[in-house]
């Protein structure tokens, strides 16, 4: 993707960033569930079909994806990000889908519809990055094969920044690796502090979405700093002096990050609201629920919090 830098030369955005998304996370389909969990496929599938020509409300993820492919209008010769259709409906009960999808003027031109499989094992040979889904098997099925997923839930973006898109992150077992998590979670508060002001100047590993993180980084970088169509946010319960060795491992993988917000344990809710986050990404379910009453959220069950007992 070749697009003009500030300094007027040529710079190309090397690869897209390819992101899979569910039908349930892009579109209302709350009603179409419940009868097939009351009901059966059978009744789903013929309820699908005549409501073929009725339209489907916004989803949880619509804004995030609308945002996401109006990145793809700078006038480039490849665009920067491509969302798949990654179902579990059939082509026959999915026909509704791309019919909303037509009506809204998505740019959504590939899908997988897989008629009740789990549609991630498509992700290689589509080659995304990124799963975002309501099914929390399929997620975890993702992230165990390498790839960064999340389980996107109920919230609201603010929408307060209409043309930029604002995404937010945790830090440990999101961004980066559990090394420091696992520490606190088996030690305790003082073995972590003490663990990362001894290996502060050592980069942490990398996590499930530092690929997505740079992919965004490599989107910011072709335009300029000052009127730029994505901000970052790193928002982590980390405090200082656990905040220096963060610092230097995004200095030492060349990423930058718009705001960093080091909370030392507070709530993240309010501070994701005043960001105006259109989507965070947390390992936690404690900060899920935080900030779920104001930015819809995902969960990334990644990491020590996250293994099953």
């Amino acid at each position: 993707m070749n697009i003009t830098n500030p300094a007027g030369e040529s710079q190309r955005v090397a690869d897209p960033l390819v992101i899979g998304i569910s039908s349930r996370a892009l579109f209302d389909l709350r009603e179409s569930h419940r009868i097939f969990e009351t009901r059966g496929l059978e009744a789903y599938a013929q309820y699908q079909i005549e409501q073929e020509d009725t339209f489907l409300e916004p989803g949880v993820a619509f804004p995030l994806v609308r945002k996401l492919l109006a990145l793809n209008a700078a006038g480039a010769d490849y665009p920067p990000v491509e969302v798949i259709l990654l179902s579990r409906n059939s082509a026959d009960t999915g026909l509704r889908i791309f019919n909303t999808i037509e009506h809204f003027g998505l740019r959504i031109e590939r899908a997988a519809f897989t008629n009740g499989e789990s549609p991630w094992k498509y992700m290689e040979a589509f080659g995304a990055d990124l799963l975002l889904s309501t099914n929390a098997a399929d997620v975890r099925k993702a992230l165990e094969a390498g790839y960064a997923a999340a389980t996107i839930l109920p919230g609201g973006a603010s929408g307060r920044h209409e043309g930029q898109l604002r995404i937010a992150f945790d830090g440990d077992a999101v961004i980066f690796s559990d090394e420091a998590e696992r520490i606190y979670q088996e030690q305790g508060l003082d073995a972590f502090a003490d663990a990362e002001r001894q290996a502060a100047n050592q980069p942490l590993t990398g996590g499930p979405f530092k690929h997505v993180l740079e992919a965004l980084h490599r989107i910011q970088s072709a335009f300029p700093i000052e009127n730029n169509p994505i901000r970052t946010a790193l928002v982590t319960a980390r405090s200082a002096p656990a905040h220096k060795r963060v610092v230097l491992t995004l200095r030492e993988w060349g990423i930058r990050i718009d705001e960093a917000l080091f909370l030392g344990g507070r709530s993240k809710g309010e501070f994701l609201k005043a960001f105006g986050a259109d989507i965070f990404f947390d390992d936690q379910q404690v900060h899920i629920e935080s900030a779920q009453a104001h930015v819809a959220s995902a969960h990334v069950p990644s990491g020590v919090v996250n293994e099953v007992k």
